[in-house]
């Protein structure tokens, strides 16, 4: 039995021992709106492919788990109405009843270590949500980044979290939190937290070596690479927060929970910040996908 299907580009790749970085699907079907979202993708797997990587865009299409797509068929995706949004707990369902789902974080993580792909760029995370000490609601990323053997090249957790206790529970799972060039983490849309670091690496070399590391101590789980946005690019933290916490009180008198949470946050702070928000959340997933190359890159030599 086949669990997953590779596309010929990224097939020959593997088979050469290219640099491969996978990316994820569900910010194309859940993060951002027709076009833009089409046009995100094609711009992500063009910088990795000038960067030196394949890229691997993930999904499930018709109860096939796609690790690659063609352009057609990420064109069918950006388009594509009621996509399931897939975790740990439903890829395989999706699977089995032959339906479409976009990946998270954790989902692209399985499909890529099945794929022996070792290295994937994406947004943000999910982590804890505000919250959560009344509502339990905490995203199988962290989990998933605490077993599967990946390095996961971020803007951080995604702004609108719990960003401490997002923290601490990486923390109580023995995830790495690695800041990339700096000592405080970055918080999605903005360059800082407000929270240190646990770890700092500098450059793309010392991170593959932390990954090799890993996996020649028999370590699970794989690291959290924290990439903070170019700094042109930023909307400060200070401009965020206040605008963060309409979009979550208004969530909250919209009875808004679950997973469609994350999308309806994204999407109100898009209409609050007046599309700010999506061009810092461009610019930074374009920024996260060179440096997952570059790991990758360093990976492959190694």
């Amino acid at each position: 039995m086949t669990l997953f299907t590779l596309s010929p580009a990224v097939r020959d790749a593997l088979q050469a021992g290219k640099p491969v970085v996978a990316l994820e699907s569900t910010i194309i079907t859940h993060g951002m709106p027709w076009p833009q979202n089409l046009e995100m993708a094609r711009k992500v797997e063009n910088t990795i492919r000038e960067n030196g990587a394949e890229p691997a865009t993930i999904a499930v299409i018709d109860g096939e788990l796609c690790v690659g797509l063609t352009d057609a068929q990420l064109e069918t995706l950006a388009q594509a109405k009621k996509v399931a949004k897939l975790s740990r707990a439903d890829l395989a369902v999706c699977m089995s009843q032959g339906r479409t789902g976009a990946t998270t974080v954790a989902a692209t993580m399985i499909a890529a270590q099945l794929a022996g792909i070792a290295v994937f760029a994406t947004g943000g995370i999910g982590g804890v949500h505000m919250g959560a000490e009344n509502s339990f609601d905490i995203s199988a990323d962290l989990a998933e980044l605490s077993q599967t053997s990946v390095t996961v090249v971020a803007a951080g957790a995604k702004a609108i979290l719990d960003l401490p206790k997002t923290l601490e529970v990486l923390e109580t799972y023995g995830v790495p939190v690695i800041a990339y060039g700096q000592d405080q983490l970055p918080a999605f849309w903005s360059r800082e937290a407000g929270l240190r670091a646990p770890l700092r690496m500098d450059s793309a070399a010392e991170i593959a070596k932390a990954h090799k590391m890993r996996s020649d101590l028999g370590l699970p789980g794989g690291q959290l690479i924290a990439n903070p946005i170019p700094t042109e690019a930023e909307i400060a933290r200070a401009t965020m927060l206040p605008i963060i916490e309409r979009a979550n009180a208004d969530a909250a008198a919209h009875g808004i929970s679950g997973k469609d949470t994350t999308p309806y946050l994204l999407q109100r702070i898009f209409e609050l910040t007046e599309g700010r928000s999506l061009e810092a959340n461009i610019a930074l997933v374009l920024n996260n996908a060179r440096l997952a190359c570059e790991i990758s890159v360093n990976l492959a030599n190694l």
